[in-house]
């Protein structure tokens, strides 16, 4: 199990709720979270060794978002 941390522009619940669909259909992922709270709105993501960062700056990409690991 490792934990990625990114840099985003998801800002709010609307924009949370964009992302989710997207986030949940990537099987390896345990468990997400963003905390709009942080200047830099960090999405912290639990998951399972063999994902790789890119993948999930792609996903959330197609879902038009930013994202950059930290």
């Amino acid at each position: 199990m490792q934990t990625l941390k990114f840099k985003t522009n998801i800002k709010c619940s609307g924009c949370i709720a964009a992302v989710t669909p997207h986030l949940n259909d990537l099987n390896e992922i345990e468990n997400w979270e963003v905390d709009t709270v942080n200047p830099d709105k960090i999405l912290k993501v639990e998951a399972e060794d063999e994902l790789k960062a890119a993948k999930i700056i792609t996903t959330l990409e197609k879902a038009g978002y930013k994202a950059e690991e930290i």
